[in-house]
């Protein structure tokens, strides 16, 4: 059944989750669009997500010139700032007497699945207490695992400063040799870890190894591996997830965290290096290599300025855009933005409204096909499917 609005409703828009490059590119996308309806009133940026509604912290979105707004979605991470709360029925009754107070007819959450579910429940409680709201979810994440969606904005952005960090990683390492050992985000899904192999051009380039959390990691079969590339190339670089796991399924990072999760059940596994000393320290002891090195990329792949995909910057915007006119629309009163990709050899997306269900919570993990046969790489498919996402790197030359 089709949810009606007031005439003239307020609109809030949210960020929520990891910040992206490319984040600010939807909001703005978002924003713009819904200065041109006119029912569209008031457009609040709630500051920090869910907490900034429970704590009335907005931005008045209609002041700020397009200019000014152009400047910010070409700025890296969370304008509004963001969070990871994960609303209850108690959340969602404050929040509906907030929106009742301030005229809140549409609702946008941008973020990854978790953000989906956090718009899910909103959008289901509101439902429950007869308040007509439309709840749209703006699609963000640099894991690349919602599931509604051929590709993620932020991924292609953060992607591209993972193939050109390793890119760079190599060539240090053709000037030291060794082994470098480079911890890359993607608790669940490798996407992030995969797309390293886009810094290849030589046939000797790196990484020589890539390990993707959706293969059982061993550590015999790791120092097995570093020994064949290292007689192979005289030199090894691995790109890493930090999400490896064992036969088991257990994360080898868990030894290493502190506990912490967040209020969707996430065991926090990034901003700590301890996973990269330990295999590099593993290596050094059952490898026989004398130079081993390892960094973490940590929070870094996510909002570093000046490498964003031009690609990832358009599909951003346009999702943001795309929401608010399925939003305007109405078939949908809960609805997430999927992104679709067009079948044959010319890249080409659309921006299709679905059930919000689709984006929740779940996720997704790399296809086998992605999945080299021999479990420490990726396949010609793959590269097929990111390199348009991700664009041309900087290029590099060697003697």
């Amino acid at each position: 059944m089709k949810k009606t609005t007031p005439k003239k409703a307020t609109m809030v828009i949210a960020q929520s989750g990891g910040p992206s490059m490319v984040i600010n590119e939807s909001l703005v996308g978002a924003v713009l669009e819904a200065r041109k309806s006119p029912r569209i009133g008031r457009i609040l940026g709630a500051r920090h997500g869910i907490l900034g509604i429970l704590g009335d912290d907005y931005a008045e979105l209609r002041k700020p010139s397009e200019r000014k707004l152009r400047a910010v979605a070409a700025t890296p991470s969370s304008a509004l700032g963001s969070c990871r709360r994960k609303p209850d029925a108690a959340d969602c009754r404050a929040i509906f007497e907030r929106f009742r107070r301030l005229g809140v007819g549409y609702f946008f959450y941008i973020g990854g699945n978790d953000s989906a579910d956090a718009a899910r429940i909103v959008a289901e409680e509101a439902e429950k207490e007869g308040y007509p709201l439309v709840v749209y979810h703006i699609p963000k994440t640099i894991d690349n695992d919602l599931r509604s969606c051929d590709h993620t904005p932020g991924f292609g952005s953060a992607a591209r400063f993972v193939a050109s960090a390793i890119k760079g990683d190599d060539l240090d390492n053709r000037a030291l040799g060794g082994v470098k050992i480079d911890i890359i985000m993607g608790r669940d899904a490798g996407f992030l870890t995969a797309a390293s192999a886009l810094a290849r051009r030589e046939k000797d380039d790196g990484p020589h190894l890539i390990y993707l959390p959706e293969v059982p990691f061993s550590l015999d079969g790791f120092v097995r591996d570093v020994k064949a590339a290292m007689k192979k190339f005289g030199r090894c670089v691995c790109a890493v997830s930090e999400g490896i796991r064992d036969k088991s399924g257990t994360p080898i990072a868990a030894k290493f965290a502190a506990g912490e999760h967040d209020s969707h059940g996430n065991l926090q596994l990034s901003g700590t290096g301890a996973l990269g000393d330990y295999l590099a320290a593993y290596l050094k002891k059952n490898a026989a290599v004398k130079r081993v090195r390892a960094d973490t990329f940590g929070y870094l792949q996510r909002s570093f300025p000046g490498v964003a995909s031009e690609t990832d910057r358009r599909e951003a915007f346009a999702a943001g855009q795309a929401a608010v006119r399925a939003a305007l629309k109405g078939d949908l009163a809960k609805g997430t933005i999927a992104i679709v990709r067009a079948k044959g050899r010319a890249y080409k997306v659309a921006f299709v409204p679905v059930p919000i269900a689709e984006a929740a919570k779940f996720t997704r993990s790399v296809p086998k096909s992605f999945i080299a046969v021999n479990r420490h790489d990726v396949t010609a498919k793959f590269i097929e499917y990111a390199r348009p996402i991700v664009g041309d790197l900087p290029p590099c030359e060697i003697l």
